[in-house]
C-alpha cells in the first residue's frame, strides 16, 4: 500500500474523507484496494478483503456488502490484494482492520492455506470471521463460511458436457485455476464427477493453469490443441477462461465444433452463453455472500450470536441449450441474475 511522504498530506486527506462521508457512501484509503464507506452511525465496523479490486465478481460483492451495510447501519471498510494470489496484502489489511477495531471481518482468500494464521489472530482478539467463496483450510480457521458449493458447481457442468456429448467419445481438456487453490480444485473435481471420470481417465487429453485469466486461457487452449488436436470437450474454471479458449478454437475453425464449460455467471459469459460462444455455465451469486456476511456481523454486534458452519448461496446451471436429465434455467435468467 502506498504511504503519503508528509503527515499533513495525511491528515489533510483523512480530513477530507470524513467530510465527504458526512454526505454520501464513500470510498478513502491509503492507497490503491482499500477503503471506508460510512454508511451508519460508525459504531459498529465491518471489514470485507476481497482478492483484488478489479475482477467484476468482487465488485459485485462490495456491492452487495455496501447496500446490506447502508441497511444494517455499519460501517464498511475494504481492501483488496493487489493481484490474485496475493496474500501478503490481504494479511496486511486483516492486520490494519483489527487494529481500527473491526466487529467483524468477510474475506475471500488468495491463499486458503496462508491466511489462516492472521485470521487466527483476528479470531483470538474476538473479532468474527467470515470466508466468503472460498473457503480456508482448514474451514475451522473461520467461524463460517458463506459461499457456492463450487464442488455442486463442477458437478453440473460435467453433468451437463456428459449429456451434451450423447455418448460421444469424449476427449476432454480442462483449463484450471492454479494449484492448490481451493475454488479451483472443488470446481475441477466436480466436473470430473459429474462427467462420470476420475484423475488419469484416457479422456482427460490436457490440463493447463489459466489463473483464471482470458489471454491465459487462449493460451492454454492453443498449447491443448497441439497436445490434442482432436479436442471436443473444455471444462474452464471460469468465464474469462472459456472466452480465451473461445478464441484460439475459433483460430483454429473449431469453435463450432467443441463444447465450452464453464462456471461463475457473470454478464459478460451468460451473454457468451446467448450467443453460443459458451454452452453452458453455472451461476453463482457474490451479491448475495457478501450482503449475508454483512448482516451476520450486524447480528454479532447486537446481540452476540455468532454464525457458523456453512452457508450455501446457491448455483444455478445456465443454458439456452438443455440436456434431458439436467435442471438448468435459460439465458434470460441468468441475465437478470448475473454481475458484473
Amino acid at each position: 500500500m502506498s504511504r503519503m511522504s508528509r503527515p499533513s498530506s495525511s491528515v489533510l486527506r483523512a480530513a477530507a474523507c470524513t467530510s465527504v462521508a458526512a454526505l454520501a457512501l464513500t470510498a478513502c484509503g491509503s492507497g490503491s484496494g482499500s477503503g471506508t464507506a460510512r454508511t451508519g452511525s460508525g459504531s459498529v465496523k465491518v471489514g470485507l478483503i476481497t482478492k483484488t479490486d478489479t475482477n467484476p465478481f468482487f465488485v459485485k460483492m462490495k456491492e452487495g456488502a455496501k447496500k446490506a451495510a447502508k441497511e444494517d447501519g455499519v460501517e464498511l471498510s475494504t481492501a483488496a490484494g493487489k493481484f490474485d494470489g496475493d496474500n501478503a496484502g490481504q494479511v496486511t489489511a486483516v492486520e490494519n482492520m483489527v487494529a481500527s477495531g473491526v466487529k467483524g471481518i468477510l474475506i475471500t482468500p488468495n491463499d486458503s492455506k496462508a491466511i489462516v494464521p492472521a485470521l487466527e489472530k483476528a479470531k483470538a482478539k474476538g473479532v468474527l470471521v467470515i470466508a466468503l467463496d472460498t473457503p480456508t483450510d482448514p474451514q475451522s480457521a473461520v467461524d463460517a463460511l458463506f459461499a457456492t458449493d463450487n464442488l455442486k458447481a463442477g458437478e453440473l457442468i460435467g453433468e451437463y458436457a456428459k449429456a451434451a456429448m450423447k455418448g460421444k467419445t469424449a476427449k476432454i481438456a480442462t483449463l484450471d485455476l492454479a494449484p492448490g487453490v481451493s475454488v479451483g480444485v472443488q470446481r475441477h473435481n466436480g466436473f470430473l464427477k459429474g462427467f462420470g471420470i476420475k484423475k488419469g481417465d484416457s479422456s482427460l487429453v490436457c490440463s493447463q493453469d489459466t489463473g483464471g485469466d482470458q489471454a491465459k486461457g487462449q493460451t492454454a487452449m492453443e498449447n491443448c490443441l497441439q497436445k490434442a488436436p482432436d479436442i471436443n470437450v473444455v471444462y474452464t474454471i471460469n468465464e474469462p477462461a472459456a472466452l480465451g479458449a473461445y478464441t484460439a478454437l475459433k483460430a483454429k475453425g473449431r469453435a463450432k465444433d467443441v463444447l465450452i464449460v464453464s462456471v461463475d455467471g457473470g454478464c459478460t459469459g451468460t451473454r457468451a452463453v446467448k450467443d453460443g460462444k459458451i454452452a453452458a455455465t453455472s451461476q453463482q451469486y457474490p451479491l448475495k455472500m457478501a450482503a449475508e456476511g454483512v448482516k451476520a456481523i450486524a447480528t454479532y454486534a447486537k446481540d452476540g450470536k455468532k454464525a457458523s458452519g456453512y452457508t450455501d448461496t446457491g448455483v444455478t446451471l445456465v443454458t439456452d441449450k438443455a440436456q434431458d436429465g439436467v435442471a438448468s434455467k435459460d439465458t434470460a435468467y441468468g441475465l437478470e441474475n448475473c454481475w458484473g
